[in-house]
């Protein structure tokens, strides 16, 4: 089986390996290549012309690919337009998009699943849903990742232990997140049984949301270090100020299951990982 996986960066990284493990061919592409990855750009129909004309068929395509922290004009890029492109070029093999749980905008604290409602304040949430339209008009898939963390990488722990974290208002948010591999582990299993999911949403979280003073509560007594101060909450945050409870229920149904069911049980093996 041959992945065309369009993204190498960290989860791209992570979903390569993950699939060679398990038998596949993966040709990774990237914006810059280098390094066994081949150099396209997912959002210049030309480009993905010359890459269509130069590999062999894919049976699966995955596109990861990141927005390199630009705005509205490199969502539409990336995302809405790559995803069309892709569609495009490569007729009736099954894509799946890395899209982002940042597309449910509540507040309220409630548990979301796939059917909830989607309406971010973002123009860059608008953008991702629109990529997933295009997706899934083309019988693609769509996982809409938690915050991904893992070794290496973790925004909060990495703050905590640097004594830079802030409680946010009451400490009341919920934090939603998912492991690297486990979601490497996710997509996979998704590519493998393609056929019977082709057209659908799945959210892709650990399904163990923390409240942010709980989750630092917990931190300050597995590293015996003090709690972090309250303070307001972020204006600045990308994707908006966000309240709510990611199920990946669907997705554990299909037999999946992550191998960190929860933030708290990977910050020990993680914290070594993240530097000075």
């Amino acid at each position: 089986m041959h992945l065309l996986l369009l993204g190498h960066g960290y989860l791209g990284q992570a979903i390569a390996r993950r699939f060679r493990e398990t038998g596949w061919h993966v040709t990774p592409v990237s914006l810059t290549g280098g390094h066994g990855v081949i150099a396209c750009d997912v959002g210049d129909p030309q480009a993905l012309a010359g890459l269509r004309a130069a590999i062999s068929t894919p049976d699966f395509i995955i596109h990861c690919a990141a927005s390199g922290h630009g705005g509205a004009a490199a969502y539409q890029h990336v995302y809405v337009d790559g995803c069309r492109h892709l569609l495009e070029r490569f007729p009736g093999i099954p894509l799946l998009f890395t899209s982002s749980s940042s597309v449910y905008a509540q507040t309220d604290g409630s548990v979301v699943t796939e059917q909830s409602p989607t309406l971010p304040d973002r123009d860059t949430g608008k953008l991702l849903l629109a990529a997933e339209a295009v997706t899934l008009a083309g019988s693609g898939m769509v996982t809409r990742l938690s915050g991904i963390y893992g070794p290496g990488r973790s925004v909060i722990l990495k703050k905590f232990l640097a004594g830079e974290a802030v409680i946010e208002d009451d400490g009341r948010r919920f934090l939603n997140q998912i492991h690297r591999d486990d979601a490497a582990r996710a997509i996979q299993h998704l590519a493998a049984n393609a056929s019977s999911h082709r057209g659908e949403v799945f959210n892709l979280s650990d399904s163990t949301p923390l409240v942010q003073l709980a989750c630092y509560q917990q931190l300050s007594a597995i590293f015996q270090r003090p709690l972090p101060p309250s303070g307001p909450r972020d204006p600045k945050r990308k994707r908006g100020w966000t309240h709510k409870q990611v199920s990946s229920a669907k997705l554990r149904a299909t037999g999946w299951g992550p191998q960190f069911p929860s933030f708290l049980d990977a910050v020990a093996a993680i914290a070594p990982t993240l530097g000075p």
